[in-house]
């Protein structure tokens, strides 16, 4: 396998720790996203997206992080990323896509640097609308994890939620967006980091990370 991505990448780090989470080998092909590499011919003409991650497995390309997130698990079912009991694979996908779809769909890197230019919102304008949104699906998602009462990992281990979740933990804590008042998912991210898997798939420790091997 070669996952085709940009250290920084939420989406690309999504997938490196399912990858890690399933115990699959993979090489890790940096793509640019600040000089638009993924946008370039070569790119596009296997991905038409113009998006990381890509991943190449089994002979073909597959872009779309949620989408690979569910081939995953279904071509490599062990360790499974969603529960076996239909409620609680109902309630980890409620909650993984409430960030996938709420924060990250409009807090993306396209969607910053469009506000920016040509809109012409200056950075302290886009910083407030980043944790607008945030805030928005981080507070009910908060509420709903009281709720339910969970411990180290919304189930026993951790699955698409905690996957999805701590890159968006990761990006808040960069725009200064505080979590004392979110103790389960400050209590998730932590518990997710003291892993291995989790700790490969961060963002400092990519080939193309100027952290890497600082």
């Amino acid at each position: 396998m070669r996952l085709f991505a940009y250290f920084r990448s939420s989406t690309s780090y999504r997938l490196r720790i399912a990858l890690n989470l399933k115990g699959l080998d993979y090489e890790v092909i940096p793509v640019d996203l600040r000089t638009s590499e993924q946008k370039g011919a070569a790119f596009t003409r296997r991905n038409p997206f113009g998006s990381v991650p890509m991943l190449e497995a089994d002979g073909r390309d597959r872009a779309q992080s949620m989408a690979l997130l569910e081939w995953l698990d279904e071509a490599y079912p062990e360790p499974a990323l969603l529960p076996r009991d239909i409620e609680d694979r109902y309630t980890c996908r409620e909650l993984a896509y409430a960030v996938a779809t709420e924060i990250h769909a409009v807090n993306n890197l396209p969607v910053l640097k469009y506000l920016a230019d040509p809109l012409g919102h200056s950075q302290e304008e886009v910083d407030v609308w980043y944790r607008h949104w945030l805030a928005r699906t981080l507070d009910p998602l908060e509420a709903r994890l009281a709720q339910i009462g969970t411990g180290d990992f919304l189930f026993d281990a951790p699955g698409l939620f905690e996957i999805v979740l701590l890159p968006q933990v990761y990006n808040a804590r960069k725009f200064a967006y505080g979590f004392d008042d979110k103790p389960h998912i400050a209590r998730i991210e932590a518990a997710c980091l003291a892993l291995p898997e989790f700790q490969r798939a961060h963002p400092d420790n990519q080939p193309d990370s100027p952290e890497y091997n600082r």
